[in-house]
């Protein structure tokens, strides 16, 4: 037997009566009425009705076994198909045992832990598949932006030897004798990379060691980074506004079908995007009761409260200094404000960024202020004194941008095996 299937379920349509063809897949259901029997057969692509009449079926055939079906093309009277493959052969592949440890066409219910514990199969879910098939879809449209605006992709180490950004949620490991690190973030080597790419990004897993219980967090995460010499943090802004409404606009022109098997209705975001100042947001809280001075964080129940204000798209500026890594740079004209930004989506934060520092002397000093050590900095800070340009950038979380798209509240549904406090398999 030859494992060579001749079209995808997809690119078959009655235009081909009369044809043999062999298509390969699954066994979605299987019906028997007499000396006949009705399968429908999946693959990634679709699903086919395959009618058995002339030939013996094999006893031991199973829902969800794969098989590679030749068969001849021609019409049907079936109301949810346009076509049917009359079987002139089937092989089994692979049988699948029964019970399943989940339903995957979704008759039955699973939860999201058993459906993880199953994740291959949960795949043959169709609403979970088209989840996956958008990501790959905003994976690629992501790039292909970052290209156009001429950015370079790097790729950073992932296993460090120092805190990146000095803080403290960081998986400690043996290497070969040393202590290291996985890396929470690529901040520092992405800004090194302006030296001499000028502009980078970078589309890579990370580590935070929080034990964070919300649909929100995650252990390990998938961040897109952008890094820009000679931009300022307005500058980056209007990048990360276009890349997302680009997103947007890829998902709906390359993900028809996805969005109707999810159900789910996306609108291309209007331009500009809202700009929103801290300031102004702790006016509006205090307006509901809730007194903040300025340099107080915005916990999540202050941000639920905003995002009740400010439900889509917005950027939140102007945050103080105090809030901010020590490589973020204050704005001229008032040194306790920042030229930062998040990127926020009602009260969900989906980027953060701004511009940087890239003056050794300050930024040293800037370390020293926070209570971090400068000799821990050296490597990173030695570059600086190589001729740093002045650079912006941000990062935001790519399954957070998912749960937004795809219209879900827990991040656990757009990760293919996410990890979490909880969750160390499969």
């Amino acid at each position: 037997m030859k494992l060579k299937k001749t079209h995808d379920i997809e690119s078959i349509s009655i235009s081909l009566e009369g044809n043999q063809i062999v298509i390969g897949g699954w066994v979605e259901d299987l019906r028997k009425l007499g000396k006949m029997a009705f399968l429908t057969v999946r693959d990634v692509t679709g699903i086919a009705q395959v009618i058995v009449k002339d030939i013996t079926l094999p006893e031991d055939l199973t829902r969800q076994t794969v098989v590679m079906v030749q068969g001849i093309v021609q019409a049907t009277k079936a109301r949810d198909f346009t076509y049917e493959i009359k079987a002139v052969s089937i092989d089994i592949l692979t049988k699948a045992i029964h019970p399943l440890p989940i339903d995957p066409i979704g008759r039955l219910e699973s939860n999201i832990d058993n459906r993880l514990n199953a994740r291959a199969l949960d795949m043959r879910n169709q609403r979970v598949a088209a989840i996956f098939k958008i990501r790959s879809a905003v994976l690629a449209s992501l790039r292909k932006t970052f290209l156009e605006k001429k950015f370079i992709e790097i790729t950073t180490p992932k296993i460090i030897g120092s805190a990146s950004e000095g803080g403290a949620n960081l998986f400690s490991l043996e290497y070969f004798g040393k202590k290291a690190y996985l890396a929470q973030s690529p901040q520092l080597y992405k800004e090194q990379m302006t030296i001499g790419l000028e502009r980078v990004f970078e589309i890579a897993s990370f580590y935070r060691a929080e034990k964070s219980h919300t649909g929100r967090h995650l252990s390990e995460f998938t961040s897109i980074d952008l890094e820009a010499a000679f931009m300022d943090y307005t500058d980056v802004i209007q990048i990360l506004e276009d890349l997302v409404v680009q997103v947007f606009r890829d998902v709906l022109t390359n993900c028809q079908k996805e969005l109707a098997i999810l159900e789910r209705q996306i609108e291309i975001p209007n331009v500009p995007f809202e700009r929103v100042t801290y300031s102004q947001l702790i006016n509006e809280l205090s307006k509901k009761g809730v007194e903040l001075k300025f340099g107080d964080d915005l916990l999540d129940s202050h941000l639920r409260m905003v995002g009740e204000s400010h439900p889509g798209l917005f950027f939140l500026l102007d945050w103080p200094m105090s809030l901010k890594p020590f490589y973020i740079h204050p704005k001229d004209d008032d040194l306790l404000i920042s030229r930062s930004f998040d990127l926020q989506y009602g009260h969900l934060e989906l980027s953060s960024g701004g511009r940087r520092l890239h003056d050794p002397k300050i930024l040293r000093a800037r370390i020293s202020e926070q209570g971090l050590d400068p000799e821990s900095f050296e490597e990173h800070l030695r570059t600086f004194d190589w001729g740093m340009p002045p650079h912006s950038g941000w990062g935001m979380g790519l399954d957070r941008l998912m749960t937004v798209i795809v219209g879900t509240d827990n991040v656990r549904e757009v990760v293919l095996y996410p990890r979490d406090p909880e969750r160390l398999s499969p």
